[in-house]
């Protein structure tokens, strides 16, 4: 049997914690290695401890949720955590930072504890996560902001058809719902994802949605 996923929780709201700790716990592939309730302790506890992933609340005491992840997987950090962010605030401000600082996913703490664990499972295997009700809002509302202005000019190594599949993963599509609009495996759509990301030097999903939208690709 493979080792079971290592997660530090961090929540400043010790109810929350808890809860997050027991769903997590009570899951045979996966262990809490530890737990604490600010971003200065979060990322001197992923330091010592070298989770695998990391779920981080925002807004907490002494360091911030998204300063935090700036810290644990930023740009520039030599060995990356991989971080899921899990808040009650669902405002686009946050989500759109938290992806900046190099968060790999990002929930609400009302989702169902099966999309929690969904996620935290996602993150941990390389891929990018956002919680449905926020994507497109994401997207939508700072496209201005990351899109190159008129008149740009750019050139995306990519072929048609890998095109194709990046407007649809901007666009929030998963890989199955990109299978069934081109007519096409989920097996097949990894292999373009993945050429996508490799062509493209991107780490996952999230960087390639930001990436379609500085280079205009997706409106």
């Amino acid at each position: 049997m493979s080792a079971p996923v290592r997660i530090l929780v961090c929540d400043d709201q010790i109810l929350i914690r808890t809860g997050l700790v027991t769903i997590i716990d009570a899951q045979p592939d996966l262990e809490v290695a530890g737990e604490c309730g600010d971003g200065q302790t979060a990322v001197d506890l992923a330091g010592q401890l070298r989770p695998d992933v990391v779920v981080m609340d925002i807004r907490m005491p002494v360091l911030d949720g998204i300063e935090a992840t700036r810290l644990l997987a930023g740009s520039g950090v030599p060995h990356p955590v991989k971080v899921l962010v899990v808040t009650t605030f669902n405002l686009d401000e946050y989500v759109y930072e938290a992806l900046r600082a190099g968060a790999s996913g990002f929930l609400l703490k009302d989702a169902p504890p099966d999309r929690l664990l969904h996620g935290i499972r996602t993150v941990a295997s390389g891929a990018a996560l956002l919680d449905p009700e926020v994507t497109r809002q994401l997207v939508g509302r700072y496209a201005a902001r990351i899109r190159p202005a008129k008149g740009t000019p750019h050139e995306v190594p990519l072929t048609p058809r890998e095109l194709q599949v990046l407007r649809l993963i901007a666009d929030g599509l998963s890989n199955s719902e990109i299978a069934v609009a081109l007519v096409i495996s989920q097996e097949t759509v990894k292999t373009f994802v993945s050429r996508i990301l490799t062509k493209l030097q991107l780490r996952d999903r999230v960087q390639a949605v930001v990436y379609a939208y500085r280079q205009g690709l997706v409106t």
